[in-house]
């Protein structure tokens, strides 16, 4: 396959990615220089025909600066232009990179040359994220007791606590819907229907933690995407923070993932300014092996 001439880790979904319409053809496009790939592109979508999410980003890494940044910047516009309809607002850029690519020189001109080019097409970065992974043989803690766990009771007793949590929140992508316009309620709408409402894992698996006298404390949705495990999300009512329970949620949403068959890692990621969230990941044995950046056009 052409695309495949320059590499990116996520190189092994594309076959799968492919199959199931997850990418198609015509959101694939490379640049070439006769039979030599220099750049290539290519968006991401869970369905519909205007892609959200442009996740692959490569240049030939041999060229010189600034021919490389020309090369990526053309290919960019581009397909940018042939894949998103004329109004409609620029799919957000994401990218997996090595969790020490500051400190490492060669990962870093990788990274900044990626950055680089989109800043100079008008977009700017809005987080750096912390990817986690618990692995099969990390212990898990018992349940200590002092929250009790029940199912969600459908979209309203999720929706509840989700609103909540937005006071306060240290979520760049939350803050950003925020600041947007949107009310606390809205962004929990967006959120529920445009992430946690398309997993196709039992809804049993969702847990609402609250006091022995009933109260909410929070929630923790654990899941399964397209290709892992994954603790989707995890919130503490602002009255009940500080007092640990992020542990004692992330520990039932990790318990409740690590006791289905075959699960051999559970995935996560947190912002990498949310330092709370990032410590109990930690004291749970959750390793990260890798950052990620989202960088989006206003």
């Amino acid at each position: 396959m052409l695309f495949r001439r320059l590499s990116y880790v996520l190189d092994h979904e594309l076959a799968e990615d492919l199959e199931s319409g997850r990418r198609r053809p015509e959101w694939m496009w490379v640049a070439l220089r006769g039979e030599r790939v220099v750049a290539r592109i290519a968006w991401w979508s869970q369905g519909g025909d205007v892609p959200p999410f442009l996740d692959f980003f490569d240049l030939d890494d041999t060229l010189p600066e600034p021919e490389r940044g020309e090369v990526g910047l053309r290919l960019l516009e581009a397909a940018t232009a042939a894949v998103v309809p004329a109004g409609a607002p620029r799919a957000e850029y994401g990218r997996f990179v090595p969790a020490d690519w500051r400190e490492d020189p060669a990962a870093r001109d990788v990274v900044e040359a990626r950055i680089r080019v989109m800043e100079r097409s008008g977009a700017r970065m809005l987080v750096e994220r912390l990817r986690l992974e618990w692995r099969a043989g990390t212990p898990v803690p018992a349940d200590g007791g002092r929250l009790r766990f029940r199912p969600v009771d459908g979209r309203e007793d999720l929706l509840a606590p989700m609103t909540a949590v937005m006071e306060g929140t240290l979520d760049a992508h939350g803050r950003a819907d925020l600041a947007s316009g949107l009310t606390a309620r809205e962004a929990a709408e967006k959120h529920y229907d445009e992430e946690l409402a398309t997993y196709t894992t039992p809804r049993e698996w969702w847990r609402i933690a609250e006091l022995p006298d009933g109260e909410t404390v929070g929630f923790v949705i654990p899941a399964r995407n397209n290709y892992n495990p994954i603790i989707a999300y995890i919130g503490v009512l602002p009255a009940r923070r500080g007092h640990g329970y992020i542990d004692d949620l992330l520990a039932e949403g990790t318990r409740v993932l690590a006791a289905q068959d075959g699960v051999e890692r559970i995935r996560a990621s947190t912002d990498l300014g949310n330092v709370p969230m990032a410590k109990s990941f930690e004291r749970l044995g959750y390793v990260n092996f890798e950052r990620s950046f989202d960088m989006v056009w206003d």
